[in-house]
């Protein structure tokens, strides 16, 4: 069986990234961000994941 993967909202993110909703916006409108539009802005947890992984600097290093 299929979990439903947790939908977070742009104010969600902010606050978990610790930035402006603003900041949030830019990164979708910018196509860093994947989200969806389901009435307002809506992202997936495992997009947010991607996001984080793609813009650390740790990737390189194991």
């Amino acid at each position: 069986m299929n979990e439903i993967e947790k939908l977070f909202t742009i104010e969600e993110v902010a606050k978990i990234l610790r930035v402006h909703t603003r900041t949030v916006t830019r990164y979708i409108e910018a196509g860093k961000l994947r989200a969806s539009k389901i009435g307002v802005w809506r992202i997936k947890e495992s997009d947010l994941h991607s996001f984080l992984d793609k813009t650390s600097n740790m990737k390189n290093r194991k």
